[in-house]
C-alpha cells in the first residue's frame, strides 16, 4: 500500500526499516499484515456513510447525471466527422462559438457537483482513519504482534496473519458513525483524498468483477456460483 503507510507499524518497526534488518530479526516475533483501504471499507461507519451520502446528496447526483447528459449531447454537435469522438481540431473549430462557452460552463458545474459528493465521502473517511492507528495498536497489543507489514511486502507472513478484519472490528467500536456534511471551510487532506481514490478504485474493480460474474452466470446457468 502506498497510502497511509505511516499507520502500518506502531507495533514496532516502520516499513522503511525492514530492508535494513538482518534476516533473523525479520522473522523474530509475531508478524501480521493489514490492508488499510479494506479495513476502512469494511467498517459500518463507512458503509452507512456512503448510503447516507446517496440520500443526502440525491439532488446533486440527479443534477450531475442531467448535466452530464447535456454535455454528451452538446459534444455530439462538435463531432463533424461522425467518429463518435471529438478531436483537437473539432474542439478548436468550436472555440469561438456559444456552444464552446456552454460546454465550459457545463464542465464547471459538473466538477462543482463532483466536488460536493466526493468531499462528503472524503470527510467521512477522514473521520474513520483518524482512529486507525489507535485501533491497530489495540489489536497488535492484544495479539502480541511484534511487527505489522504491508500485504505486498516481500517478507512472507501468510494469509493467516491478516488482521484487517480485527482492526475493522475495533474501528466499529471506536467510530460507530460519522457525519457526511463537512463544516463550512473544511478542505480534504492530501492523505484523505489519496485514500479515497484508492478506495474508489477498489470499489469499482469489485463492481466490475461482480458484473462479469453475473454475465458469466447468465451465459452459463449450469456453472457453479463462485467457481
Amino acid at each position: 500500500m502506498k497510502t497511509f503507510t505511516k499507520f502500518l507499524a506502531p507495533a514496532g518497526l516502520a516499513l522503511t526499516m525492514l530492508a535494513a534488518l538482518p534476516a533473523q530479526a525479520q522473522v523474530e516475533g509475531k508478524l501480521a499484515t493489514v490492508d488499510v483501504s479494506r479495513t476502512i471499507i469494511g467498517t459500518n461507519a463507512f458503509q452507512n456513510a456512503y448510503e447516507q451520502i446517496n440520500t443526502t446528496y440525491s439532488q446533486q447526483n440527479e443534477l450531475r447525471r442531467t448535466k452530464a447528459q447535456e454535455r454528451q449531447t452538446l459534444l455530439a454537435t462538435f463531432d463533424k466527422n461522425g467518429d463518435k469522438q471529438v478531436d483537437d481540431a473539432e474542439l478548436q473549430a468550436k472555440q469561438k462559438t456559444p456552444d464552446f462557452t456552454k460546454l465550459q460552463t457545463l464542465e464547471q458545474e459538473i466538477q462543482a457537483l463532483n466536488n460536493q459528493i466526493d468531499g462528503a465521502r472524503i470527510y467521512a473517511i477522514e473521520q474513520i482513519i483518524v482512529q486507525y492507528a489507535s485501533a491497530l495498536q489495540d489489536v497488535t497489543t492484544r495479539d502480541q504482534i511484534k511487527m505489522v507489514i504491508d500485504p505486498g511486502s516481500l517478507l512472507f507472513a501468510g494469509p493467516e496473519a491478516d488482521i484487517t478484519q480485527k482492526v475493522t472490528t475495533v474501528l466499529n467500536a471506536k467510530v460507530p458513525q460519522v457525519l457526511v456534511v463537512p463544516p463550512q471551510g473544511w478542505q480534504p487532506s492530501r492523505e484523505g483524498a489519496a485514500l479515497y481514490q484508492e478506495i474508489q478504485q477498489r470499489l469499482i474493480a469489485a463492481q466490475i468483477a461482480q458484473q462479469q460474474q453475473q454475465q458469466a452466470q447468465q451465459a452459463n446457468p449450469a456453472a457453479p456460483v463462485g467457481r
